[in-house]
């Protein structure tokens, strides 16, 4: 019987480190609903081209459209013993269509791991994130992985500047929406006894070893 996973986690969370963890020790593909809609897009699939009509209207992509991305993504060989999902379902609407995809598939959604970090926390890692200007892959933090010198790249010599995204307003206010909208979620998998706490505020290496010691 396949196994599906269900990772939930505010942005600062470490949800993307930690998915990779679960995806190696489990050998499930890690799923990303943004992965598969950049491939969508970029492939110019139906499914993609639908969803770009909606996206250039500067509207939501409807949910039935995003479903069919997902169940097409789960179809493939490598998703055979299941999937480890992040970035769907954002909401309960979505989880029970989730469910009812499963179902015909003949799984279920097993576990639904949750990186619990306070607000305060994400506020201080996400505002910590400073990047370089000539070359944006080059990030650092500076609580956790600060530059050698102040203000300057380690690799290059660039200037190390904060993006909008990363600034204390902006970072409130994309925490404040994934709470709100997550929070039913949270509670749909609650009541379906599948959810599971994990502290995040702890090390990365403690926080991957209590997700695969409660997803044995």
């Amino acid at each position: 019987m396949p196994t599906y996973i269900v990772l939930l986690g505010p942005p600062g969370a470490g949800k993307g480190t930690q998915a990779k963890i679960i995806s190696e020790h489990k050998s499930l593909p890690h799923i990303s609903s943004g992965d598969i809609f950049r491939e969508n897009l970029k492939n110019q699939t139906e499914l993609g081209k639908l969803a770009k009509g909606f996206m250039d209207r500067g509207e939501l992509v409807p949910d039935d459209v995003t479903i069919a991305m997902i169940r097409e993504r789960l179809a493939r060989s490598d998703c055979a013993n299941g999937a480890l999902l992040d970035g769907f379902p954002r909401t309960p609407t979505q989880a029970a269509a989730l469910d009812a995809m499963l179902a015909e598939m003949a799984g279920k959604v097993n576990w639904v791991p949750y990186i619990n970090v306070p607000e305060d926390e994400l506020v201080r890692r996400l505002t910590g994130r400073w990047t370089c200007r000539m070359n944006p892959a080059h990030i650092y933090n500076i609580q956790t992985n600060p530059p050698a010198k102040e203000g300057i790249c380690d690799v290059d010599g660039g200037e190390l500047y904060q993006r909008d995204d990363d600034k204390e307003e902006t970072v409130k206010n994309r925490i404040q929406v994934y709470f709100t909208q997550t929070r039913p979620l949270i509670d749909y998998y609650r009541q379906a006894g599948v959810l599971i706490e994990v502290d995040g505020q702890q090390s990365i290496e403690k926080v991957g070893a209590d997700l695969l010691k409660l997803l044995k």
